[in-house]
């Protein structure tokens, strides 16, 4: 199994042998033109093999390889923006279970490659397998930036919008599940350096993933459970690589990661009174982001799926935060990527100005219900179903830009084919539970009937 996207390459462990990966490492080489590259990987056991052989062929290739060890995407993204390093490479699948892994590639501006750009490195990765052992080999560097993990957490605690006598007064007690994935050690040390009471949960590097790696509500039982034993004032669910953030109350209840970047905005955009900001987030988000927009005068500009289309159009129009509606909080003033870092601080931040539990906020917050279901792709090609699924939905408007979001007044169902697994996705949005099923409904039915078994959801 391998899926190359603008969402970097994910692979079954097998098929990132050693020549796919070091042609992936020479190609980008080529494309950074420059002499240090950072790597980075997360806690998966292959990491480590994948992660030597790309500073091999780096170093081979006549660079030099900074190795960050064990850390979280966003830790790599930080490092190469403010060490002005050439580019990054991050080996990780994110929330792709095991047997899963994969890179993702990360420019000299500390985002990642674009479409164009992963098919330019793709097709050089190509050429190169075809003349593979030919590589002319150089003698590059190899060194260690040990305290990369705890600069991005200083550059955290650094953020203007941040207050830590504030938050330490306030003496939270925090369940963190970093799921045995990159943020084991980060998320924790940034909460007690903001005075935090901590409580590990799944916080090992070197121990197997314990349940199904997503940090989706279905997931979360054991967070849910362990607030409410230890009286938590919420939970903190990371994903492997350290980007997404989903949030579980005092309750013990999940709050959807729709509404990480909720609450996020919530508290930045409360800093711009009367002043008209900008949001950037994608098409699948939860519209509760354009209801706390219009409360503080601001603006929701949509992108096709994907961090780096958030990300680019956030440096084009100079958003004031933006994200995605699966835990990811991009804020520019840390940097221009996912970050379940500065999405924790923020999110304390907001419960410390408010002075009230998350579970007495969240009330107070715009309320929908987001489904989110899977097909099996197969054969199918989504562009090509078009006037089928159009003359199913009858919408009031229609967007194209990433697969289908069929929209009407108060709710919206979205179909895409995903970036990093061979399926198509299928999420729908209504102010209830049984209107959004109802959404959805037809739709799955449709891939039913074509063929396309449903998959859990996980």
């Amino acid at each position: 199994m391998l899926i190359e996207s603008l969402s970097g390459v994910r692979a079954h462990d097998a098929n990132l042998t050693e020549e796919f990966v070091k042609s992936y490492a020479y190609a980008f080489a080529e494309f950074c033109a420059g002499e240090n590259i950072l790597v980075g990987r997360d806690t998966r056991q292959s990491s480590n093999r994948i992660k030597s052989l790309l500073v091999e062929a780096l170093k081979d290739a006549g660079n030099t390889v900074v190795d960050l060890g064990i850390c979280t995407t966003p830790t790599v993204q930080y490092a190469v923006e403010y060490q002005e390093a050439a580019g990054g490479i991050v080996v990780t699948a994110s929330h792709n279970p095991l047997p899963w892994n994969g890179l993702k590639f990360i420019g000299a501006d500390g985002i990642f490659l674009d479409g164009e750009e992963m098919l330019r490195l793709k097709n050089r990765r190509i050429e190169i397998g075809k003349n593979f052992i030919q590589i002319e080999k150089k003698n590059g560097l190899v060194r260690s930036y040990e305290s990369a993990v705890d600069d991005h957490i200083q550059s955290v605690l650094a953020i203007s919008y941040i207050d830590r006598d504030l938050i330490q007064k306030a003496k939270f007690k925090v369940v963190v599940d970093a799921v045995n994935g990159a943020a084991y050690r980060a998320v924790p040390e940034l909460l007690r350096r903001l005075g935090c009471e901590v409580i590990e949960l799944n916080c090992h590097h070197d121990k197997p993933f314990p349940r199904s790696p997503e940090p989706l509500p279905e997931n979360l039982g054991e967070l849910n459970k362990t607030v409410l034993n230890h009286k938590a004032d919420l939970g903190f669910a990371i994903d492997p690589d350290g980007d997404r953030l989903a949030i579980v109350s005092d309750l013990g209840q999940p709050i959807s990661e729709e509404y990480t970047l909720v609450l996020a905005e919530l508290l930045v955009l409360s800093k711009f009174q009367g002043l008209h900001q900008k949001v950037v987030t994608n098409l699948s988000t939860t519209m509760a982001v354009d209801d706390i927009a219009k409360r503080y005068g601001a603006t929701v500009v949509r992108t096709p799926i994907g961090e780096i289309n958030v990300a680019k159009k956030m440096r084009e129009i100079d958003a004031a935060i933006g994200g995605e509606g699966n835990g990811g909080v991009l804020l520019p003033e840390a940097h221009l990527g996912r970050d379940s870092l500065v999405a924790a601080a923020l999110v304390l931040q907001l419960l410390a100005e408010e002075g009230k539990k998350l579970s007495e906020l969240m009330k107070e917050l715009p309320q929908y219900t987001m489904i989110k279901k899977k097909v099996q792709r197969g054969d199918l090609v989504l562009a090509d179903l078009r006037e089928e699924l159009e003359r199913l939905a009858q919408p009031d408007s229609l967007d194209t830009r990433d697969g289908f979001k069929f929209i009407w007044k108060d709710r919206w169902v979205h179909l895409r084919p995903s970036n990093t697994e061979p399926i198509i996705r299928i999420y729908a949005e209504a102010p209830a539970l049984v209107a959004a099923e109802l959404v959805a409904k037809p739709f799955v039915e449709y891939f039913n009937r074509k063929n396309s078994p449903m998959l859990a959801l996980g």
